[in-house]
């Protein structure tokens, strides 16, 4: 896929976790750039953060370099406050994921923050 339009997007602030993981495994970092705000902030495995849609793809761009399998983790019950959503995913073999995703103007949700693993 080329462009964000051909790209199912979040009509609920679950289908992120289930799109993030789908978008990994294909090694689309398009895809996974576009489930995030432009300014939207993302934790990385060394302490550090990728602030904005560049950083955000750098990181993934590395991330998917040697094209690992992700496999899906357990969707905890999203808290939502207004337009915001506070999900969770308990990952397989331990850890959790959180992340926080605001519904934009057109109804879909976007990711941010994200903080890929917790507790693990």
């Amino acid at each position: 896929m080329t462009g964000s339009g051909s790209r199912e997007r979040a009509v609920q602030p679950e289908d992120l976790s289930r799109f993030v993981v789908d978008r990994l495994n294909a090694a689309d970092v398009d895809g996974l750039v576009a489930l995030y705000e432009p300014d939207a902030v993302l934790a990385l495995p060394d302490g550090r953060v990728a602030t904005g849609s560049q950083e955000i793809r750098q990181a993934y761009e590395q991330l998917v370099l040697d094209r690992p399998v992700f496999t899906p983790g357990e969707q905890q019950p999203t808290l939502r406050n207004g337009d915001l959503a506070l999900t969770s995913v308990r990952l397989p073999g331990g850890g959790a994921t959180v992340e926080v995703a605001r519904r934009q103007p057109d109804g879909t949700w976007l990711w941010v923050m994200d903080q890929p693993r917790v507790l693990g």
